[in-house]
């Protein structure tokens, strides 16, 4: 059993991953978000490794989550579920009332297990289908 830990961390620290999980194919650049800054970070360490990351970003009492990516030599070990499940804690004890992401159409029964509903909106970008998902909060 991996020690979990989950804390916030810098942008930077999010690059490599979101690349080698996401998007390896493309420029290192391309993962890099032009409102990083602005955002929360956090990253899953197991065993002292940064495993698993997602960025979050407030738009009033709205977050939207974003480049949710896990190694994938860290995959199927349960790391995003931990995570997803420390972002939506996080979330609710701000007060917020809907959390929403981009997600890819593949992944769209992993954020149902946590309450996330699809919308009518889809697109398809880098190569993949997305469907806008979001979880409702009542607090």
């Amino acid at each position: 059993m991996s020690k979990i830990q989950i804390e916030q961390i810098q942008p930077s620290l999010t690059w490599r991953i979101r690349h080698e999980a996401m998007y390896p194919d493309m420029p290192y650049d391309s993962v890099k978000l032009d409102n990083d800054d602005d955002g929360i970070h956090f990253g899953l360490y197991a065993d002292g490794q940064l495993s698993s990351v997602v960025s979050l970003f407030e738009q009033g009492d709205t977050y939207q989550f974003r480049k949710f990516a896990t190694l994938p030599e860290a995959q199927g070990k349960g790391y995003g579920s931990q995570l997803l499940a420390h972002l939506i804690a996080f979330i609710k004890k701000t007060g917020a009332k809907k959390i929403w992401c981009n997600a890819r159409v593949n992944a769209a029964s992993f954020y149902a297990k946590f309450g996330f509903q699809k919308t009518d909106t889809t697109f398809f970008q880098n190569g993949f289908d997305f469907v806008i998902m979001e979880l409702e909060l009542y607090i």
